[in-house]
């Protein structure tokens, strides 16, 4: 059971989020970002609205002035028990005012700004439509490592929340495959994930058999058999930041092939573990794993990327894949997942996320990755 509480973020800690983020948006040659509900918000402000609908909340960040929040007036309330509250002013609006014209007043006119990736059509374009010489960017786009190095409170939650993954993954050994639907096993993990302290579970693949060779394969209705390889991944949010972890598991004794397949994939994440180093390129990462791949023979099966950030969500910045030459900066986090996926057969995917530490990389999932036979 999860005895574990999140870690209390104070409003200096967002003042500093909110600093970094407006002089980095400088640097970059933005006016300011312009960052709706979401994680960003929450990452910025620890604000989260009561309900996303279609009044506008907006945080307003420029070098050089306060930050902003405009609210709905009727959230206002809401928004000032965030914990980063302290650090912004609160500008609200009521229903039938214009709450463009109010933001409108907040920027540069004939300015560029990054914008939240999740924000809606609806307010970009009546934010342009409110300044015509202003133009936007995806924040993504234009700062894409905005979150990707964690501090020490945040590596803290991280290595929390992969040690509740681990947890889950040695129970979920210990219940029956053979004979039950993946959807069975799919709900366990759910269960596990929850029980371990997970307020959000954002995936439980259970992916058998030839299921297996899909590598998002969303557990279905087919029956596990003895004899099935079965592809595991899981993870979601505890305490505000993400797990996620894949092992592969054989139901009953594998064939020499099927312990082959996953003995290359276990060398390849390895070597993609040992690449991890600061000042790397993430693309090395991909590299040093895909290459164990290619040289046993199976590099046209190994078919995604080698890793993706995590952090406030499952899925962000930075990715280890060909072309991306951005260094390994330490307290960066991601995974180290590679596959093979044989179709109409089997697949084999091992995961761990890793976080780049002053002169290498450390895990933050630490079970077992040889071949687990389950019943």
């Amino acid at each position: 059971m999860s005895g574990s509480t999140a870690a209390s973020f104070t409003a200096d800690d967002y003042r500093a989020r909110m600093e970094r983020a407006a002089r980095t948006a400088a640097e970059a040659g933005l006016a300011g970002l312009l960052v709706a509900p979401g994680p960003d918000l929450v990452w910025l402000t620890g604000y989260t609205p009561p309900a996303v609908t279609e009044r506008l909340t907006l945080l307003v960040l420029a070098a050089g002035q306060d930050p902003v929040l405009v609210v709905p007036a009727l959230e206002a309330p809401d928004a000032q028990k965030a914990a980063g509250a302290p650090a912004l002013a609160l500008r609200d609006w009521t229903d039938g005012k214009d709450p463009y014209a109010a933001t409108a007043a907040l920027l540069d006119a004939s300015g560029r700004f990054g914008i939240s990736d999740n924000a809606w059509a609806l307010h970009l374009l009546a934010l342009q439509q409110a300044l015509p010489g202003s133009s936007y960017t995806s924040l993504t786009e234009a700062l894409p490592m905005l979150r990707a190095v964690k501090d020490t409170a945040e590596l803290e939650l991280m290595t929390a929340a992969g040690a509740a993954a681990d947890a889950t993954f040695e129970e979920i050994r210990d219940v029956p495959f053979a004979g039950r639907r993946e959807s069975q096993v799919a709900a366990d993990l759910d269960r596990l994930l929850r029980r371990h302290g997970h307020e959000q579970v954002d995936f439980t693949i259970v992916a058998s058999g030839p299921n297996g060779a899909n590598p998002h394969h969303e557990a279905g209705d087919r029956v596990i058999e003895r004899g099935d390889m079965v592809v595991l991944d899981f993870g979601g949010l505890k305490d505000g930041y993400g797990s996620d972890t894949s092992r592969t598991v054989h139901v009953g004794e594998p064939t020499d092939e099927e312990r082959r397949v996953h003995d290359i994939v276990r060398e390849a994440q390895e070597a993609g573990f040992r690449a991890v180093r600061p000042g790397a390129a993430c693309q090395d990462v991909d590299r040093a794993a895909r290459a164990v791949i290619a040289g046993a023979g199976y590099g046209e099966y190994f078919i995604h990327r080698t890793g993706h950030g995590i952090g406030v969500t499952t899925h962000e910045p930075p990715y280890m894949i060909e072309g991306e030459e951005r260094p390994l900066v330490p307290g960066m986090c991601f995974s180290v997942e590679p596959g093979i996926y044989l179709p109409g057969r089997f697949g084999v995917r091992i995961e761990d996320i890793v976080t780049v530490t002053e002169d290498g990389g450390r895990r933050l999932n630490t079970t077992s990755r040889e071949l687990v036979i389950v019943e």
